[in-house]
């Protein structure tokens, strides 16, 4: 298990090495002014997965990049919540499970047995078959699932302040997935979040 955690920690410390100028593609000057390509790293693709320039597949992957970098805010902030000793009340499950005898981290699945688990994996399968999704077709950029019914003032934004908070998004879920890896990494090491008094 640790060899796995060093591999990992060597494999994600690679992807912040100065990439070579010299070896540049068409993919490179296609998507270089896209959201999220920003200093000092640029346009930042080490595994080339868009190196043929398709815009459709680019726009799927960023999809999929807003997609876990929503679920790994949701992750760290709950991840914070259950180690502050915050809890629903009641109980999970017909049993007497309480939401308080429910251990933090990995340990829960353990708790929740193999029943728990499947509804959380069935609940996860119905938000992204039938809820997360653009149903209407107005969706202005991937991961817009407004289906003009939500608004929150985005339409009265300027294209610029649209941008700037669109990129904040993107941002943000790029350090909560490193955030959310970096607490399980820890979790398994041994290393309490909370240090004990």
């Amino acid at each position: 298990m640790k060899t796995a955690i060093f591999a990992s920690l060597i494999a994600s410390a690679a992807a912040f090495a100065p990439a070579n100028k010299a070896a540049s593609s068409s993919a490179v000057k296609a998507f270089e002014n896209e959201l999220g390509a920003q200093p000092p790293l640029g346009f930042f693709d080490p595994l080339n997965l868009v190196a043929d320039g398709d815009e459709e597949k680019f726009a799927r992957l960023r999809y999929v990049e807003l997609k876990h970098g929503r679920i790994s805010m949701l992750a760290v902030a709950g991840y914070l919540i259950a180690e502050a000793g915050i809890r629903l009340p009641g109980n999970v499950n017909y049993s007497g499970l309480g939401f308080s005898d429910v251990r933090n981290g990995f340990a829960a699945f353990n708790d929740l047995g193999g029943a728990g688990i499947g509804q959380i994996v069935a609940f996860v399968g119905l938000l992204e078959l039938a809820v997360m999704k653009d149903v209407t077709g107005e969706a202005e950029f991937p991961g817009d699932f407004r289906n003009g019914a939500i608004d929150y003032g985005w339409d009265t934004f300027s294209e610029e302040t649209k941008l700037q908070k669109r990129g904040i998004e993107l941002n943000n879920g790029r350090a909560a997935m490193m955030g959310i890896l970096a607490l399980m990494v820890h979790e398994q090491l041994g290393v309490s979040l909370i240090p004990s008094v």
